[in-house]
């Protein structure tokens, strides 16, 4: 039997106790989940189909909206700097979504292997738990300390260190690629920790024995980690990808701290320049419409994952 074979037939769950059901009294189930349909009516429902009106009016946010049809949509498909911002989160989706979800994938099976096994209780915990530092720390605090250490200029760290070896000081976040460059290096400092805490749980859940078969069959490290690991934790895996992707197509934090969609519009995402159409501009219905667009493609991509999550599942329930 293979290993993936091996590993599969250990996680495959047919015998999951069954949620009792009782025919009387089953409408008070919907009582508990009023709470949350009202809160879901209230901050989800009704401020979505608010910003659906408006994509259909032109307001500048004081007095009363004024209806001018699919105008919005018409600017909004000869908008270069629309598309420039959807073409801006492929580069979020790589620094957000692959790097973070590869990297953490083995960093995660190296500290559960190597970590694990070599420096155990609060050593093991303290090395584990630097990873995730990045993900506690304020979007603010990292745009600011990044923004000191790239400063034009004789004044930022990066440039004193260059300066040390007689290179010229640079202009990091005022010229392209060196902007959009930093600023993924950032968002894969900050989401690195998100997919390593996440592994790191999946990876508790791993038979030991699934291991030590593969060793005495002859298996390497990386055969182990291909056909063991990654087939375990595969359902983890989708989540953290799905989660990533939603988080990076909405980037905004990040983007506003350190190069606000600068220079030039090299960096601009569509929630940054949703906001600007919002808030400097004051076109609420132009922003309106392209956070609609993002909203809309954020579903999309969500039901795209789920069903295929659901699909491999399916299948592998199934033998196949």
């Amino acid at each position: 039997m293979s290993l993936t074979a091996r590993a599969r037939r250990t996680r495959v769950i047919d015998d999951e106790p069954a949620i009792p059901q009782r025919g009387r009294g089953r409408g008070a189930y919907w009582l508990y989940l009023l709470p949350g349909f009202l809160l879901l009516l209230i901050i989800v429902i009704v401020p979505l189909v608010w910003n659906v009106y408006l994509t259909f009016t032109s307001w500048k946010g004081v007095r009363a909206p004024t209806f001018i049809g699919a105008a919005n949509w018409i600017k909004l498909v000869g908008d270069e700097a629309f598309w420039t911002s959807f073409l801006n989160s492929v580069w979020m989706v790589i620094a957000m979504v692959i790097v973070p979800t590869i990297v953490g994938l083995l960093i995660a099976a190296l500290l559960f292997d190597v970590v694990g096994r070599k420096f155990v209780g609060r050593v093991g915990s303290f090395l584990r738990a630097t990873y995730y530092l990045p993900q506690i720390l304020p979007v603010a605090v990292a745009g600011i300390v990044i923004g000191w250490i790239v400063r034009p200029g004789s004044d930022g760290a990066l440039n004193q260190l260059l300066g040390g070896i007689g290179i010229a000081p640079y202009d990091w976040l005022g010229q392209m690629p060196s902007a959009l460059l930093v600023l993924m290096v950032v968002l894969v400092w900050v989401q690195i920790g998100y997919p390593v805490v996440v592994f790191m749980a999946a990876l508790q859940r791993v038979d030991p024995e699934l291991y030590e078969a593969a060793e005495l069959d002859g298996a390497n490290w990386f055969q182990r980690f291909a056909s063991i690991t990654v087939s375990i934790i595969r359902p983890e895996i989708f989540v953290v990808t799905l989660t990533c992707t939603i988080a990076a197509l909405k980037v905004f934090g990040p983007v506003y701290v350190i190069t606000r969609g600068g220079p030039a519009g090299a960096t601009l995402v569509p929630s940054y320049y949703a906001y600007q159409e919002f808030f400097t501009k004051r076109d609420v219905g132009y922003g309106a419409t392209i956070a609609t667009v993002l909203t809309i493609l954020v579903v999309i991509v969500s039901i795209v994952f789920i069903r295929v999550q659901n699909s491999l599942e399916r299948k592998e329930r199934a033998g196949l």
